[in-house]
């Protein structure tokens, strides 16, 4: 049975505590993450937040924020999918008011974060997915390897490690992000 966006919002309000994708047809209960992983999610939207928020660049949510994408064909009969970044950014004048549903558009920007329990494959399948529908650039955060890989479609994969820094000029100018900012701190 294929399911529809209209499906997923109804398990919505039956379970409001669930975290859903839907997937070409199938709905895709997501588990919680570990907490390392999530406060890297955490550590990286503060840092793009900080930066994007007072020059008013536009906006960046979390891994609850839904995307409703574009059909890949423009046969009609092509499923609809609902995708949940772990921390996505819209560029202001795409987005100019905020909305209470699930928007329709590709975000700008994806991170996704590899947890304990994800397969970087599966992750990499989904930047992908993101980028062959226009989203700009892609990154994966594997807290195993301590890399962070930037994604751009068409082009090589660029895997930044401590001691290197990122930046996305053509995204968001002069903002700076060290990869060893990502790590969360021991506290002694």
């Amino acid at each position: 049975m294929s399911l529809t966006i209209a499906d997923l919002e109804q398990l919505q309000q039956e379970h409001p505590d669930w975290q859903m994708e839907l997937v070409e047809g199938n709905i895709i209960v997501m588990g919680p993450s570990d907490y390392e992983s999530d406060e890297i999610s955490i550590r990286f939207a503060a840092k793009l937040w900080n930066w994007v928020e007072p020059r008013r660049l536009g906006r960046v949510t979390g891994s609850s924020a839904g995307f409703i994408l574009p059909r890949r064909t423009k046969d009609h009969a092509t499923k609809r999918n609902l995708r949940a970044p772990d921390v996505s950014f819209v560029v202001a004048h795409r987005l100019k008011r905020t909305q209470r549903d699930f928007v329709e558009l590709l975000p700008d920007l994806i991170v996704e974060v590899k947890s304990k329990t994800d397969q970087i494959d599966k992750l990499a399948e989904k930047i992908q997915m993101f980028l062959s529908l226009g989203t700009v650039i892609g990154i994966l955060i594997d807290p195993d390897q301590l890399t962070l890989t930037v994604y751009r479609l068409n082009q090589e994969l660029k895997v930044l490690r401590n001691g290197e820094i990122l930046t996305l000029p053509d995204l968001l100018p002069g903002w700076e992000l060290p990869i060893s900012d990502l790590w969360p701190p021991v506290f002694e």
